[in-house]
C-alpha cells in the first residue's frame, strides 16, 4: 500500500520535475510588448531564457503591476517553468508564472537636531 502511495506522489511531481521550475533573480534584457515575451539572464551565471510572460502575475513592491511597467526595471525576481514551445513563430524556452519587482527602499534623511535650550 505504501509503495502505491509513494508512486502516486512521484507521478504527480513528475511534470514539475521534467519541465523544470526555475526561480531566482534575473537581469531583464529585453521586453516585447506586442507578444509579451521577455529575455532574461540568470544572475550570476548569465544563462539566457526567452519566456512567454503573457500569463505571469506581476507585482511591484507587493502590489499588482502591468506588463508595460517591466521596461523600467533591470533586475527582477522570476519564477518560470521550462517548456520549449513556439509563440508567434518564435522558439521560447518557457513560461513566466510570477514576476516580482522590488525597488530599493527610499532612504530617510536624518533630521537636523536642534541644540537644547
Amino acid at each position: 500500500m505504501r509503495k502505491i502511495g509513494l508512486s502516486a506522489v512521484l507521478l504527480l511531481a513528475m511534470p514539475a520535475i521534467m519541465m523544470g521550475v526555475e526561480t531566482g533573480q534575473f537581469r531583464l534584457l529585453s521586453v516585447t510588448e506586442t507578444n509579451k515575451l521577455i529575455l532574461v539572464s540568470k544572475i550570476p551565471d548569465k544563462t539566457k531564457y526567452l519566456l512567454d510572460a503573457s500569463v505571469a502575475k506581476i507585482t511591484l513592491d507587493g502590489k499588482p503591476a502591468e506588463f508595460e511597467d517591466l521596461k523600467h526595471y533591470s533586475v527582477i525576481t522570476l519564477k518560470f517553468t521550462l517548456r520549449r514551445s513556439k509563440k508567434d513563430d518564435v522558439n521560447i524556452d518557457g513560461v513566466a508564472n510570477e514576476i516580482r519587482i522590488t525597488t530599493p527602499e527610499k532612504t530617510v534623511q536624518p533630521q537636523a537636531k536642534t541644540p537644547p535650550g
